[in-house]
């Protein structure tokens, strides 16, 4: 029974952190009622599908797949293209279909080059570090923004919904701090069921206009068509497919100390298969017609405080959430979590987060050598982030997917000042 109950915990888990992008992609390429349900359905299929995947054939970690931030960026950047780079928002789609086909691919052949181990030796406990505490920083406007109601009802803060984040987000904390350990085990679920509860009971939950006429139904493969390889887009995917690489590696390293920290036994994975299995993933979300997935750091923060590492759990979640992906009714009802009660839940789980970032740091011994490529990639990185977006209009694609991102820019700061300070330092 407590594996079937931390299989329901991943479930909402994996849900929660997963079906903001799909819904929003939906939205600005005009998908309206079956056509956006259907787009996160097989959104969700394939990020349970790849989580399987890896857990037995790549890192072989309990890590689940979200949608890459990257991919998210390129598919609202191109959604903005659609009607001068493309004729239509469906010709934009193949062209993305195309993309994350020839991502994956590229994915296969550096890990087959076997590039992905020696790029791995570059994420030192600090830029372990800095790439936790670039994730935090960079979630935690999304974070506030929905916990304080801001695009939930309106584009305003709504005191009703800030009044009931507040007291999920203390809920939350009291429950994985609970003294008994079947609480802090599954304090996350217990927290999301509350929440839920406590929007429903105040009369906070939006409500549902889409209603499923068919019981069952099974993924499509190319939706929009058949793929075409724009050269602009191949482009931008080459870069994109670096980046998700090093996102890759990070989200990892980071998992593996989550479950260290738990097992207290060394955890050794496969990189190499791991990007073999990434690669393939990107396949399948071209060939479903889906966004991107990718391995999610969160997933530290959430086995840190569920206190549950075990893969079984994490298998059977997955199970279900395929199982349900072909139920419409039942992903329709798992989609309706109130996007508040996600991200005040996620507030609780990423706190923890900021504690191992700093544990990662103090491994370091050169202490003066570090606080320099902190400063320098925390300045650069976070700076990004409040660089308007519309200051990157005019610029190439590939341009714009790395400087839109404060977390990914920040990152390769990090590995470059780090590895260079260590040059420097050597020298004197």
């Amino acid at each position: 029974m407590k594996t079937i109950f931390a299989a329901i915990q991943w479930v909402a888990f994996m849900l929660a952190s997963s079906i903001v992008a799909p819904i929003a992609i939906a939205d600005l390429f005009g998908l309206t009622g079956e056509d956006a349900a259907s787009f996160v359905q097989r959104t969700v299929f394939i990020f349970a599908l790849a989580g399987l995947l890896q857990i037995f054939f790549g890192h072989k970690l309990p890590i689940n797949e979200a949608p890459a931030g990257l991919w998210w960026g390129v598919f609202v950047i191109y959604a903005g293209f659609s009607t001068t780079m493309f004729q239509s928002a469906g010709e934009t789609l193949q062209a993305l279909q195309g993309a994350l086909i020839a991502s994956g691919v590229l994915f296969i052949l550096l890990s087959m080059a076997g590039l992905i181990d020696k790029i791995s030796r570059l994420f030192t406990p600090a830029v372990i570090g800095i790439y936790l505490l670039l994730l935090v920083i960079q979630l935690s406007k999304s974070f506030l923004n929905g916990m304080l109601g801001v695009g939930y009802v309106n584009e305003r803060v709504d005191l009703k919904i800030a009044t009931l984040s507040f007291v999920t987000v203390l809920l939350t904390f009291y429950f994985t701090r609970h003294k008994l350990n079947i609480v802090r085990h599954y304090a996350v679920l217990i927290s999301l069921a509350v929440g839920w509860l406590l929007f429903a009971i105040f009369g906070a939950i939006k409500p549902n206009p889409y209603t499923p006429d068919q019981i069952f139904t099974v993924p499509q493969i190319f939706v929009y068509g058949r793929p075409t390889f724009d050269s602009g887009m191949i482009i931008t995917s080459v870069l994109v497919t670096l980046l998700l690489l090093t996102n890759m590696i990070a989200s990892i390293k980071v998992v593996e100390l989550a479950v260290q920290s738990l097992t207290e036994k060394k955890v050794k994975t496969n990189l190499r298969a791991s990007g073999l299995i990434t690669g393939i993933s990107q396949i399948l979300g071209g060939g479903f017609s889906a966004v991107g997935p990718v391995p999610l750091s969160g997933a530290a923060g959430f086995i840190a405080t569920s206190k549950v590492a075990a893969k079984l759990p994490f298998i059977i979640g997955s199970l279900l959430l395929i199982a349900s992906s072909f139920v419409p009714s039942v992903m329709n009802f798992l989609a309706s979590i109130p996007t508040p009660v996600g991200y005040s839940v996620m507030f609780v789980v990423f706190t923890s987060m900021i504690g191992m970032a700093f544990l990662e740091i103090e491994k370091e011994k050169e202490a003066n050598r570090v606080r320099t490529v902190i400063g320098i990639s925390l300045l650069g990185g976070v700076g990004v982030m409040f660089v308007p977006a519309s200051a990157f209009t005019g610029l190439p694609p590939v341009v714009v997917s790395l400087l839109n991102n404060g977390l990914i820019f920040g990152s390769l700061l990090s590995i470059i000042t780090d590895q260079w300070t260590k040059f420097i330092y050597k020298r004197k």
